[in-house]
């Protein structure tokens, strides 16, 4: 399994009872959503002391700020530093089942194609339903992916789809529209041209460099037309940003609407609002840095106010030298040494799968 993301912050100034009274209250309300009493913890879990002792640990450890104490209940519930506590220093990984294995690669295995956009998107949905948590997932950034071949397929009298296959098995297209008709054997020319000055380059390279690299127009008014339209549109047509624009995978809503943290109205308008926030998500997901581990950032430590009742745990996938992300959403109420397992399996699943 690949490494944990290491804080070495929480429980630093723990005793050993209120690093047990703890594990057994995280433990007992990720099993149960409802807040732990000291009497529930004491008959639970062999702790060797007394519920009374029990409850004035836990009193102990809500002035440290590792539980809070609903006004409604007698019990207490553990704040995010208390689940990074728990992932930091208490969780025990251990591998998927051979049943969540045999699950993850069937349902991969139903996109019946290389292509990566929908092994992604199965392996989402596959999570989702594993780990009944929200599948997310982003293809790899391609700013500084190879591009590997150009084709122009005409689609009308006056437009082209440009199709730019990326070194790695990516497939990337967009229309250009044609300021005169161009004919078949036209077209043909310009897509020879246009893969001898661009194969081999980066999108960034061609997107700085375009005008210079095409400048030499083809002979022939209508071959020089259709450069024209790459020489002043060429930044938008190989523009990552639009080219990225679906580059973001969910999984069903559904598996996490059912959770006791989605009960009431309000909450689950949150997680609606957040699933309709996709710029939003493909940022905060494509932007995370893994350096080789798999990452558990818990609410506060998100970087959105939006993500601040969510645990978000990915880990990187490969595509050639191409990297995405995949991962789950859920509450922080979540069964950690689960999900991990099972997002760090999916990940080096689709890599393999992926593999050239």
């Amino acid at each position: 399994m690949a490494e944990l993301d290491p804080h070495g912050i929480a429980g630093t100034d723990l005793t050993d009872r209120e690093r047990q009274v703890l594990e057994a209250v995280v433990r007992t309300y990720v099993d149960t959503a409802e807040p732990a009493g000291s009497r529930t913890v004491s008959r639970v879990y062999d702790l060797g002391v007394s519920a009374a002792t029990v409850r004035n640990t836990m009193s102990d450890l809500e002035e440290k700020g590792y539980l809070f104490h609903p006004h409604t209940s007698a019990g207490r519930v553990p704040t995010d530093l208390a689940y990074r506590f728990f992932v930091d220093r208490l969780m025990e990984p251990h591998q998927p089942s051979a049943r969540e294995r045999a699950l993850l690669e069937e349902e991969i295995e139903r996109s019946g194609t290389s292509a990566v956009e929908m092994l992604v998107r199965h392996a989402t949905r596959a999570l989702s339903l594993i780990s009944n948590e929200l599948g997310v997932a982003v293809a790899p950034r391609v700013d500084d992916a190879l591009l590997e071949r150009i084709e122009l397929i005409k689609v009308s009298s006056n437009k082209v789809l440009l199709v730019a296959t990326i070194r790695g098995g990516l497939v990337r297209t967009v229309y250009a529209d044609l300021p005169v008709e161009i004919d078949e054997a036209t077209l043909l020319t310009v897509t020879g041209a246009l893969n001898e000055r661009l194969a081999g380059l980066t999108f960034s390279e061609i997107r700085h460099s375009l005008p210079e690299r095409l400048r030499d127009s083809l002979p022939g008014d209508k071959g020089s037309d259709l450069m024209n339209v790459f020489v002043q549109s060429g930044g938008e047509l190989f523009d990552i940003k639009i080219l990225d624009d679906t580059s973001l995978h969910l999984g069903p809503t559904s598996v996490l609407a059912g959770q006791p943290e989605f009960e009431s109205g309000e909450q689950l308008k949150g997680l609606i609002t957040l699933t309709e926030q996709r710029d939003l998500l493909a940022q905060t997901v494509g932007s995370r840095r893994h350096g080789g581990r798999l990452r558990i950032t818990i609410g506060e430590e998100n970087d959105s106010s939006v993500l601040s009742d969510f645990t978000l745990v990915t880990a990187e996938y490969h595509v050639g030298d191409l990297k995405g992300v995949i991962g789950v959403i859920g509450p922080t109420r979540m069964p950690y040494e689960k999900v991990v397992t099972i997002v760090d399996y999916t990940s080096t699943l689709v890599t393999r799968i992926l593999a050239p």
